[in-house]
């Protein structure tokens, strides 16, 4: 069967019957069998092996073409609802509606997309939406979402009602590490001043595991630093507002953007905030004088069992922020979506975009994102009881 499959691979020439009606392609000449074998020679009749070898790899071909030109046509046509777990012009909204302007001319069929915003408990609205309330079909997508929800379901949330090992992970446009500001006019310059401070500072946050909660609960269980939360803002825009307003002083969220756009622009020409900490390995190169969490960790002699614990919180910044399907979705139409967005992250076209706007850019591909969402909610019950002591259950 080796020259079979290398003649369909590798024919030297095709037959199209009809109209894409039946989407029959025929290749021959691969496997060593002249075209002229089709056509019994005056006195020599096929053999039977050549005519086996005719007839398997016209089915074959039938079968690929058919299988194709139904990928080909599903999404002729259609549109593609995209929905964002926060309001209009937050990054996670930003983004999702940058890759989804580039990305369906990589998807066969050329299919329109639509961004519905629908914010609502840290992105938890959205997310059990897409679990419990649309089709399987790949019609319906989260565009970008929060990457540490899984928290929420591996302490038990009761309003959790997706299995984060489930979704249909299609990729990620870069990972994310996490800062923590300050505004500069409080007299919190360190992490040492918030550990002595008689009142805690308030940081704004959206939902109880996003990195604007679990990050100042993780500063105060590894390193004594209390900080108070002020959670139910519908978004990170909302929260600045608040800080604006000093209603809060805090808020902790990605480095990306943080430089990425406004009012962080303007914001750090007028010296309005100051950065306590960082999430990286090692410190981002626009915040060298911040410290890490791992340098803090260092300084206060966080026992092992601390660094464990911030692993697992951590390990959302390597998702990143991930656009995923719902649970059922067929194989084919994963990899399809899979194979389109790859395609989306090497387009020249997004790359100008993208440099254009300062965005950070270190994608991560379906498969990966597949991996990850499945190792993170597979924890032992220890540190599943330790989450749950940190983040309020």
């Amino acid at each position: 069967m080796g020259p079979l499959v290398l003649g369909i691979m590798y024919g030297c020439s095709i037959l199209e019957v009809g109209s894409w009606v039946l989407g029959v392609r025929f290749w021959y000449c691969g496997f060593g069998i002249s075209p002229n074998a089709l056509i019994p020679a005056p006195k020599k009749r096929p053999t039977k092996e050549v005519t086996v070898k005719w007839f398997v790899a016209l089915l074959l071909c039938l079968l690929w073409s058919l299988t194709a030109h139904a990928q080909d046509s599903f999404y002729k046509g259609k549109t593609i609802k995209v929905i964002v777990g926060t309001p209009p012009g937050n990054l996670y909204d930003m983004w999702a509606r940058l890759i989804v302007n580039h990305m369906g001319k990589h998807i066969p069929g050329n299919p329109e997309f639509i961004v519905q915003n629908m914010p609502g408990a840290g992105h938890v609205v959205a997310v059990n939406h897409l679990y419990t309330g649309v089709k399987p079909d790949g019609l319906t997508l989260i565009g970008t979402a929060i990457p540490s929800l899984y928290l929420n379901q591996l302490i038990g949330r009761k309003e959790i009602q997706f299995d984060w090992a489930k979704f249909n992970w299609i990729g990620s446009p870069a990972r994310g590490t996490s800062q923590m500001y300050m505004r500069a006019d409080t007299p919190f310059k360190t992490i040492e001043d918030v550990r002595n401070a008689k009142e805690p500072p308030k940081c704004g946050a959206t939902g109880v595991t996003g990195p604007d909660s679990f990050l100042p609960k993780l500063m105060e269980q590894t390193v004594g630093a209390k900080f108070a939360i002020v959670t139910g803002y519908p978004g990170g825009t909302d929260i600045d507002l608040g800080v604006e307003r000093g209603e809060i002083q805090c808020r902790a969220f990605t480095i990306e953007a943080f430089f990425g756009r406004e009012p962080y622009h303007t914001w750090r020409k007028k010296g309005f905030v100051r950065h306590l900490f960082q999430t990286g390995n090692k410190r981002d190169e626009r915040l060298p004088d911040t410290p890490t969490i791992a340098e803090i960790m260092d300084q206060y002699k966080t026992p092992d069992s601390g660094r464990r614990l911030a692993k697992v919180l951590l390990t959302a910044g390597d998702m990143g922020r991930p656009m995923f399907g719902p649970p059922g979705m067929s194989a084919d139409r994963v990899k399809l979506l899979r194979e389109a967005y790859a395609k989306t992250m090497k387009d020249p076209a997004l790359h100008a975009d993208v440099k254009k706007r300062n965005y950070e850019f270190d994608p991560v591909n379906g498969e990966e994102l597949q991996k990850l969402a499945k190792e993170v909610t597979s924890q032992p019950p220890e540190v599943i009881e330790r989450l749950k002591k940190v983040l309020g259950n």
